[in-house]
């Protein structure tokens, strides 16, 4: 699977982005995707996943009520609508994929995009 991450850039405080992930390969559906972020200077954290189904969504305490993640199987695409953008969500952004809900790792990571919130 090879991830395309896109949709970055530079937005005030308060204001929106939508970041989208593009996969290639047949199984994406099969797939949990997540999405994480690394701030300059921080560790990379979990920021939101999403199960094969969509039926099942997982946020990090710091995006939930902010962030949505959502996928279209049919277009092969995770999306974060990431709503009430904060200056400390301020980081580069990355999807990545994993075979199962319940496996502790993601399996493939895409190049990420860089989202940059001013105050």
């Amino acid at each position: 699977v090879q991830l395309q991450a896109s949709g970055g850039g530079l937005v005030q405080a308060g204001g929106s982005l939508r970041l989208s992930c593009a996969a290639s390969g047949r199984a994406f559906s099969g797939y949990t995707m997540g999405w994480f972020r690394q701030a300059p200077g921080k560790e990379r954290e979990f920021v939101a996943a999403i199960n094969w189904g969509g039926g099942s969504t997982y946020y990090a305490d710091s995006v939930k009520g902010r962030f949505t993640i959502s996928r279209d199987n049919a277009k092969n695409t995770v999306y974060l609508q990431m709503n009430s953008l904060k200056p400390e969500d301020t980081a580069v952004y990355y999807c990545a994929a994993k075979y199962s809900e319940d496996a502790r790792k993601y399996h493939y990571w895409g190049q990420g995009t860089e989202v940059t919130v001013s105050s």
